[in-house]
């Protein structure tokens, strides 16, 4: 067929960055992420005008999801940070936050992209290797003999996100539990290669957080079973129940014409035989003395009626997502096929009990030894409880992110402020060689050594949402927040009391300084020191491994858009 309409050249845009329009979307996105970050940020209400479901959040993952953008630099900048997410689940914001504070300050220099890509990473490199230093003063080595540091990381999560509506009491019962269901996914024999376990969340909306708990094992929702009747549940002679796990529809109705024909012989029912095939399953379920049987799927209710007459319970339309970690859990096989049964399929349960969250009834799968368990998860709104499922499903990953790297970072903008004080000590005695080895002046590498250290601290003055001052030491380098209109004092002292991460008192005289906007900042003679920690005074923990990674993606993503000489758009 003729091409109805001519087919329009690309569109080639040389230097995107120096473009109004690229200039002005990135201003307008890094305002939204700012003013959504931390445990006093603004929440965004999302929805498009198709209508559909409305997205009241401030969490990263939520809004570059929902966000329609256009601007060819910004999806690559909202792609990194997505996939940075997908990776780690935290320190989205901070990524985003932070790349955008790179792009902006650096942009802004006389220095050419290709000195300030070199330059930055000489940087970057100098921060990892600190950050991976003992000796590093924003660093917490997390001790899982106590909760206390662990307490500490779960509640810096959930306390972040303002949307999910938690009052002290609330933090305090979710946090506990969040634990409690970590460590129930945490195997006892440890092997070489051990596999932390699962944590189911399920569903309750309308009843009070505090309402929530977490059980070892799994919960499948029966809305048909009824309360106050006990389970007559047939057992093996070891006392166990053994169960089994069907993928495949037990409906009766498993032909598919889109899969092809079939001959049948005059007079044959496809609906009977295909019955006459479940029932001779369920026969061979109860000679195989099975006691529960799980479909994924529908199952025949002459199927059900048969079993049950028989001491089989039967649960159908259990849903895909429950079947792995039932799976895992009882060491079943999913069935795929109700032509053939084989004796190693089955698994095995120690007990089964109903529960009861009004308005719902769940049977509780009880196993002998578990690395699954299900936390009932309760808010009193639906979009309250979308966000709080989000938040414990980044916490349950940062315990697990933390088993493998025991570490934690400070929270409340101390460690990017330590940071940034610490690259501007760093940067203000490197030896000639390393000016020569980047192919660079001295001014140069100070100029790209300041952008990269107000990029660091724009993210701790993104912190502050209601016109608190922002201060930093000049001892140990960490943030201090004075609360909006405070008396003019002479000591900083009387007005702060601890910094963002709760580690530094007010006892001493740690010479305060304003943290600073765009202007320079004087550089701290010394490097800063490390404090003494006490995981029990500390407010805010971030995860280690989220962390260091987003200070990376941050940075590779602002070179590579720094470095970008054209666009290209296909118009067609």
């Amino acid at each position: 067929m003729s091409r109805l309409e001519a087919k329009k050249p690309p569109l080639f845009i040389s230097e995107p960055l120096t473009g109004d329009a690229v200039s002005q979307s990135l201003s307008l996105l890094s305002g939204i992420l700012k003013s959504s970050y931390g445990p006093a940020g603004r929440l965004k209400q999302l929805h498009n005008g198709m209508g559909g479901c409305v997205c009241t959040t401030s969490q990263s993952s939520a809004l570059l999801g929902h966000l329609s953008i256009s601007q060819p630099v910004l999806r690559v900048l909202t792609a990194s940070v997505r996939n940075h997410v997908s990776r780690f689940s935290d320190c989205g914001l901070f990524t985003a936050i932070l790349c955008c504070g790179f792009i902006e300050n650096f942009r802004s220099l006389n220095v050419a992209p290709f000195t300030v890509i070199k330059i930055s990473k000489h940087l970057l490199s100098l921060c990892m290797d600190h950050l991976k230093s003992e000796a590093c003063g924003c660093r917490v080595s997390v001790d899982f003999s106590s909760v206390g540091a662990l307490v500490c990381l779960v509640r810096s999560i959930l306390t972040s996100k303002p949307a999910c509506m938690l009052n002290k009491t609330e933090v305090d019962h979710l946090t506990s539990l969040v634990l409690k269901a970590f460590i129930f996914t945490v195997p006892c024999n440890v092997e070489t290669n051990a596999i932390l376990g699962k944590c189911v969340i399920i569903p309750v909306k309308g009843r009070r957080v505090v309402d929530s708990t977490v059980l070892p094992g799994l919960l499948i929702e029966t809305p048909e079973i009824q309360l106050g009747k006990p389970l007559a549940v047939k057992r093996t002679g070891s006392n166990i129940i053994k169960i089994a796990l069907f993928s495949v529809s037990m409906s009766g109705d498993g032909f598919n014409p889109e899969e092809g024909t079939i001959a049948v012989h005059h007079g044959v029912s496809l609906e009977v035989s295909e019955l006459n095939q479940l029932l001779n399953v369920g026969k061979q379920l109860v000679e195989d003395e099975v006691g529960l049987v799980v479909c994924q799927k529908v199952m025949h209710p002459s199927l059900k009626q048969y079993l049950k007459e028989n001491g089989v319970m039967a649960v159908d339309r259990a849903g895909l997502c429950v079947m792995e970690p039932l799976g895992r859990m009882t060491g079943s096989q999913p069935i795929a096929s109700i032509h053939s049964l084989s004796p190693g399929c089955y698994g095995s349960l120690k007990d089964l009990c109903i529960e009861s969250f009004a308005p719902k009834r769940f049977l509780h799968l009880i196993p002998e030894d578990t690395v699954i368990c299900s936390l009932v998860l309760c808010n009193r709104s639906e979009t309250a409880w979308d966000e709080l499922k989000r938040v414990c499903e980044t916490a349950e990953h940062v315990l697990q992110l933390t088993v493998k790297e025991p570490l934690a970072l400070l929270g409340g903008g101390c460690t990017e402020t330590h940071l940034a004080s610490y690259i501007r000590y760093k940067s203000s005695s490197l030896p000639a060689s390393t000016f020569k080895d980047l192919d660079c002046s001295q001014t140069q590498y100070q100029l790209v050594a300041e952008g990269f250290c107000r990029s660091l601290e724009s993210v701790a003055r993104s912190l502050s949402h209601d016109g608190e001052e922002i201060l930093t030491d000049m001892v140990y380098g960490h943030c201090w927040f004075v609360p909006p209109g405070s008396p003019c004092v002479s000591k900083w002292s009387d007005l702060v009391s601890k910094c963002g991460c709760g580690m530094n008192g007010n006892s001493e005289d740690l010479s305060w300084r304003f943290l600073q906007g765009q202007s320079g900042s004087p550089v701290i003679q010394d490097c800063p020191k490390e404090p003494s920690v006490k995981v029990a005074d500390l407010l805010s923990l971030d995860c280690f491994a989220a962390k260091c990674s987003g200070l990376q993606v941050a940075l590779e993503t602002a070179n590579l858009i720094l470095d970008l000489s054209y666009i290209i758009e296909d118009q067609n």
